[in-house]
C-alpha cells in the first residue's frame, strides 16, 4: 500500500521533535549546533535566513549530509545538533527524518521561517 504525504509527516514529527525559536537560539549559543535552512535558493532570495544558518535546499540535503561522500558539507556532522527550519515545518520535518534515518542524532525542528522571524531571531538579509 502506498505512503501518503499525511503518514510520512506524522512519521517524521514522531521522531523529530519541534522546538520554540527561544530553544533553537539556546541550543546555537552553545557553539556545537548547526542550524540549517532547507528552502530553496529562490526563497532565500525573497526574505534572508536565520543569521548564521547553512542554507541547504532539502533536494540536495541527503548529499551534502552523507559522511561518506565526497559532497559532505563540512558542519554537517552526526554528532552535531542539527535544527532544521523551511518555509512552514513540513519539508525541515521530513529532512530531519531523513538525517535521523543517516544517524544523525540530535535533529530539531524549529518550524517556518516566520516562526524564527516572530520569535525573535536573528535574520540575515538577502544577498544581492
Amino acid at each position: 500500500m502506498p505512503t501518503t504525504v499525511k503518514e510520512m509527516m506524522d512519521a517524521a514529527n514522531a521522531v523529530v521533535p519541534k522546538i520554540t525559536v527561544a530553544d533553537a537560539r539556546a541550543l546555537a549559543a552553545r557553539g556545537d549546533a548547526v542550524i540549517l535552512d532547507v528552502r530553496d535558493t529562490a526563497e532565500l532570495q525573497q526574505t534572508g535566513k536565520a543569521k548564521g544558518a547553512l542554507h541547504i535546499p532539502r533536494g540536495s540535503l541527503e548529499f551534502r549530509a552523507d559522511v561518506t561522500a565526497g559532497s559532505r558539507h563540512p558542519d554537517l556532522s552526526p554528532d552535531k545538533t542539527v535544527i532544521l527550519y523551511c518555509a512552514a515545518g513540513s519539508r525541515a520535518a521530513l529532512a530531519g527524518a531523513m538525517l535521523k534515518d543517516m544517524g544523525y542524532k540530535d535533529v530539531r525542528n524549529v518550524g517556518g521561517f516566520k516562526d524564527w522571524a516572530d520569535g525573535g531571531g536573528e535574520i540575515e538579509p538577502p544577498a544581492k
